[in-house]
Order: C-alpha cells, then sequence, then structure tokens
C-alpha cells in the first residue's frame, strides 16, 4: 500500500488502527427481535437468575426459558452459560446484549413504567389476612409498584387518597367511606371480637368465664380501638381498671403480648385460627361487639387492569377464609 504525502512530510502509518468491521451476520437479526422476547433476554441477563428475571416480568419461569430457548434457536447461538451456580452471558450473549443497546439508543422507545398502585388498608385486616397473600403477590410479580398505607382510625379513612381502600366500620355506623369519589362500597363480611388469651397460660377447666374473673389478669389494649363505638363495653372495662392494663399503639404488640405476656386482649374471633396459640374466651360479655369490612374502588381508577388484580386478589383471600367471620 502507497502513502502520497506533501513535499517535506514524512507518511506514518499506524498499525494498531483497524477500519471498523461490520457486525457478525447473525447480528443482523437483532433489528427483528420481537420487544417482549428482547425485554425477556435483556432482563435475564441484568439478574443473572431466570427466576428473579421471571418475577420481575411477572411471568413464569418456565415460559422464560422457553422464549429465550427459541431465540437462541432462532440466532444459532448459545446467549447464557452457568460458571459453577451463577447465570452469566456467553460470548455471543455479551455480543447481542451490547447490540440490543446500542438499537435501543438509536430510538427504540423505552418500556413504559408501571402505574403506581396505592392500597389503603385497616392494620387488622393486612396484618390478620391479607398480608401473606399480598408477599406472595409481591414475589411472582417482582416489577410492580405498590404503596400500602395502613388505617387505624376514622380520621385516617377520611384523610388517605388511595385507588384501593378496605376498612373497618361499627355496624350500626352510617358508613363513612373515603373522603374521594368512589365506586359504590361492598361490604365483605362482619368480625366479632371476643376477648382471647394464650393456651399456655391457662388451662380449660380456669379459664375466665365470667367478666369478674377478669381480675387476675393483666389486660391489654390496642390504642386505636378506644375510638370504636361497638367496643364500648371493653373500653369501658379498661377504663375501670386501676391496675393491670397496657395501652399499646402497635397492633403486632398487642398480639405478641397476648402470646408472651399472659395478657387478655380483644381481637377477632378467628385470631385463634390465625393463630393456633391463642384461645378465645366467649360469653364474658354479654352484647356482641361486632365490625364490619368495606372495600371501595377510587372512582379515577376503576379501568385499571392493577387494580382489578387487586381486587381479585382480596376477593379469593377471604373466599378462602370464609369460615373465619359471617360474611
Amino acid at each position: 500500500m502507497t502513502f502520497t504525502e506533501p513535499a517535506g512530510r514524512q507518511a506514518v502509518i499506524h498499525p494498531y488502527r483497524t477500519p471498523l468491521r461490520a457486525p457478525d451476520p447473525w447480528l443482523a437479526l437483532a433489528g427483528n427481535i420481537e420487544p417482549q422476547v428482547v425485554q425477556c433476554f435483556l432482563v435475564s441477563a441484568r439478574c443473572g437468575c431466570f427466576m428473579q428475571a421471571a418475577r420481575s416480568l411477572n411471568v413464569k419461569a418456565t415460559w422464560l426459558r422457553k422464549q429465550l430457548a427459541h431465540l437462541e434457536g432462532r440466532l444459532q447461538r448459545s446467549l447464557f452459560s452457568y460458571q459453577g451456580s451463577t447465570l452469566t452471558l456467553s460470548r455471543e450473549g455479551r455480543q447481542l446484549q451490547a447490540r440490543l443497546i446500542a438499537l435501543a439508543q438509536e430510538g427504540t422507545p423505552p418500556l413504559n413504567d408501571q402505574p403506581l398502585i396505592r392500597l389503603a388498608v385497616a392494620e387488622p385486616i393486612l396484618h390478620d389476612i391479607l398480608g401473606r397473600d399480598l408477599i406472595s403477590l409481591l414475589r411472582r410479580n417482582a416489577s410492580v409498584r405498590l404503596q400500602i398505607i395502613t388505617l387505624d382510625s376514622d380520621l385516617a379513612l377520611q384523610a388517605v387518597s388511595a385507588d384501593l381502600v378496605l376498612w373497618l366500620s361499627d355496624t350500626q355506623a352510617t358508613m363513612p367511606g373515603p373522603s374521594f369519589a368512589t365506586l359504590p362500597a361492598q361490604r365483605l363480611a362482619r368480625l366479632d371480637y371476643v376477648p382471647h388469651m394464650a393456651k399456655r397460660y391457662s388451662r380449660p377447666a380456669t379459664r375466665p368465664q365470667r367478666l369478674e374473673d377478669l381480675n387476675d389478669y393483666m389486660l391489654v389494649q390496642w390504642l386505636a380501638d378506644r375510638q370504636v363505638d361497638s367496643f364500648t363495653p371493653w373500653n369501658s372495662l379498661m377504663e375501670q381498671r386501676r391496675a393491670g392494663v397496657v395501652q399499646v399503639q402497635s397492633y403486632e404488640l398487642m398480639l405478641e403480648m397476648i402470646r408472651c405476656s399472659a395478657c387478655i386482649g380483644l381481637v377477632p374471633q378467628y385470631m385463634s385460627r390465625f393463630d393456633r396459640g391463642l384461645v378465645a374466651l366467649p360469653g364474658i360479655f354479654g352484647s356482641p361487639m361486632q365490625r364490619e369490612v368495606w372495600m371501595a374502588i377510587n372512582a379515577d381508577a376503576q379501568a385499571s387492569a392493577e387494580i382489578q388484580m387487586l381486587v381479585e386478589l382480596i376477593r379469593h383471600t377471604l373466599d378462602e377464609r370464609r369460615d373465619w367471620f359471617q360474611t
């Protein structure tokens, strides 16, 4: 190869410079891969774990691996490999990742963000009934954007702004509901409340059966219950006591004190099913103490698929536990 330079100048050749090479022919297919498959590949590469990638995409791991296997067959390249127990990209996988990122930077629109779902829920419902299934949902769908707001009073219910609300109300009260516009509220269940204590701190023959029998025990009260009209018999007893009373702001702490401190507390009658170590003490109070579970959807969020997914989850959870309460 001959280089011609003007007189008085010497040609300089840089041997380390090589002309840009066109992508391998198989990479030309990258622009024709379906967006859903591109997302499956990039998320799997980023997570380094098919199971975590499936959770992030809210799909089954078997379906995800099937899509990636089809992609490898289409490209006739192995894109992933295992180093020990760690999933890594092969050389061809790294090439494809770089090519897809470059294509995205050239103008492919980014993936849409997940909409924020705001769920406001009464604390006992969240802790006792809904919490486990919500965790299961999030474990399956790691890409969801969920804000959980706990409600512990009618004042909190009136102040909250949310897409979906579950709250407790007295059976005789006019249902206040949230302050924003909603679809017609739905009554889901009726809860009966009775005192409970831990089985390990009592024998069946000596368990309290009358109001006077409670004098020998410490009582614990969740402070949020002081404002509940349906609990007047229990709240009056708490006010009359001059000793042996504990009042706490945490619902979970109240339950822990019943379990571990030989305390008696007022909780829903289903609690002995939720925690087999607790036993109900029915018949101590003559009048029933009841509350109702209500649900309402924000009128502006009624068309949201994510909200409908949560509504179905809540209904399924209550159906599975329908023997816990009156419906």
